[in-house]
């Protein structure tokens, strides 16, 4: 079978090439997943460069989220049936024509949805579903994050709407605030502006701003602290621009503000099944109502896949890029 593979550590673009590997058998518990379409994460390329928390062994394959049809099943398993299209979102070396995983992890897909959203279902949504989860905010609180724009910005702005959230976005640029308007999401702030501040205020109408998400790092995480309203959370989602949080200390003093950690993998791995089922199931309803939009900006080849990475890392890009084998 063909897949994508690296036998060094570096730029995605560069070091991924296209490898005939042997077909995978899948062991008493696992399943043979035949794929359709996979998806390109930030985590996924930051995997292949060796900056991310989980260093492969080289040569290593790539990709951890796709879509595919169950092709053979262990003796064991009794989860899912040959024949049976599903989703996984945490399966390592899914860019390949066929990959092996856990049966019991993988989630089997409705008919109403298509598989260029299902090939994005999990690993993205799931982390904001979890996210609002885990604030456990109530109906009208009020919520500011930053990368408004990004991927899990829009689905955790969609996502709230439809519990009845107030979600603030910020974005770094005048251009992204009409990008999130013409997707019909609203209250975002771009800070490049003089008097962003005063704009947020302006919305919330003086409510208190309880929580708020951080993607970027470094200034940006202050500026969204300072949002905060006394013993709000600040909840640290990625570092897409600096891994050092400049903060100020007075905000977190004086309001007694919390900080704390979220990363998707780990909390996913150790959420109870039965919570997980729930999610899961808000996050179906979400897609097949339309109130959570999953676009793609591109499907590519297996051998395209530079022309791939570039396209991901695209500013302005409005959803994920695809692969398909």
């Amino acid at each position: 079978m063909r897949a994508l593979i690296h036998s060094t550590f570096g730029e995605p673009g560069t070091v991924l090439e296209v490898a005939d590997l042997p077909l995978p058998e899948p062991g008493p518990t696992q399943a043979r997943v035949r794929t359709l379409l996979a998806t390109i994460h930030n985590h996924d390329l930051w995997t292949v460069r060796g900056t991310y928390g989980f260093k492969p062994e080289l040569p290593a394959p790539a990709g951890t989220e796709a879509v595919g049809i169950v092709d053979a099943v262990g003796a064991d398993v009794t989860d899912v049936q040959v024949g049976q299209r599903v989703v996984t979102g945490g399966t390592f070396g899914v860019w390949a024509e066929y990959f092996v995983a856990d049966a019991a992890g993988l989630i089997p897909v409705p008919d109403g949805v298509a598989d260029e959203s299902a090939a994005q279902l999990v690993s993205m949504p799931f982390s904001a579903v979890s996210l609002l989860h885990s604030l456990d905010l109530k109906q009208g609180d009020w919520l500011v994050q930053n990368a408004a724009n990004g991927a899990v910005g829009r689905m955790v702005a969609q996502i709230g709407a439809a519990r009845g959230l107030n979600v603030i976005g910020l974005v770094r640029r005048a251009e992204g605030v009409e990008e999130l308007r013409d997707q019909g999401i609203a209250n975002v702030v771009a800070t490049d502006a003089e008097g962003w501040r005063d704009e947020v205020a302006a919305l919330t109408g003086g409510a208190r701003i309880v929580a708020g998400v951080d993607s970027v790092g470094g200034t940006s995480s202050g500026e969204v602290l300072s949002l905060l309203a006394e013993n709000g959370t600040l909840v640290v989602f990625g570092a897409m621009q600096s891994p050092t949080m400049q903060l100020d200390s007075s905000d977190v003093i004086f309001k007694q503000l919390t900080i704390r950690g979220f990363w998707g993998s780990r909390v996913s791995r150790d959420m109870d099944a039965a919570t997980r089922s729930m999610l899961f199931g808000q996050l179906m309803h979400h897609v097949l109502s339309g109130e959570l939009t999953l676009p793609v900006a591109g499907i590519y080849a297996f051998d395209d896949i530079s022309e791939a990475v570039s396209a991901s890392g695209t500013p302005g890009r409005v959803g994920k890029v695809l692969l398909r084998p």
